[in-house]
């Protein structure tokens, strides 16, 4: 980048980037898990899934909010030479880095179903329910301020857009970029 410019993602989209992964393989290793009975039976699996659903997608949704927002706050406006990543390139690059670790994710889901039948999958789920339920938190936030909130790409390659590593987010106008608020397609 020439003239100290940096490139930016939108924080929303870097948090929903895992949500869909996460949710499918989730759901496929929930439903291959109805197939064995387990230790403890399908119906008591079915039920101890469905609260670990809950439970994981209200834990990963709710996590961090205090760190979003102070980020948010003191989140500084985007310099004219800032190139802003498209949505497309963004969510690839993070399902890329994060590919093995759902792979593992999924595989621990499928094995522990001869234990508990589709309770790991179904928490899979609920923790990708959780990021989706995240951005769209974000994309509220974004949406009441009426900016956009974007973390620059170098400072999040193996950690969390509101990680310790993460000093200042940047804002731009609610018509930058191609994700709309809370990052999904913009229509």
């Amino acid at each position: 980048m020439g003239r100290g410019g940096q490139t930016l993602a939108r924080v929303a989209v870097v948090v929903r980037a895992g949500s869909a992964p996460m949710v499918w393989l989730g759901v496929l290793a929930a439903g291959a898990g109805l197939v064995p009975e387990g230790l403890t039976g399908r119906r008591i699996g079915l039920y101890g899934g469905a609260a670990l659903f809950l439970v994981a997608a209200a834990v990963v949704a709710f996590t961090r909010q205090s760190r979003y927002r102070s980020l948010a706050a003191g989140a500084t406006r985007a310099a004219r030479g800032d190139f802003l990543q498209d949505r497309a390139v963004t969510v690839r690059n993070r399902r890329r880095a994060h590919r093995w670790w759902l792979l593992l994710a999924f595989a621990a889901a499928a094995g522990s179903a001869f234990a508990v039948p589709a309770a790991g999958g179904l928490l899979l789920a609920g923790a990708g329910t959780g990021l989706w339920l995240k951005a769209r938190l974000i994309g509220g936030r974004e949406r009441a301020a009426e900016t956009l909130l974007w973390v620059p790409v170098d400072q999040v390659p193996r950690g969390r857009p509101a990680g310790p590593r993460m000093r200042a987010l940047r804002t731009t106008g609610p018509a930058a970029g191609d994700a709309a608020p809370g990052g999904a397609r913009r229509r």
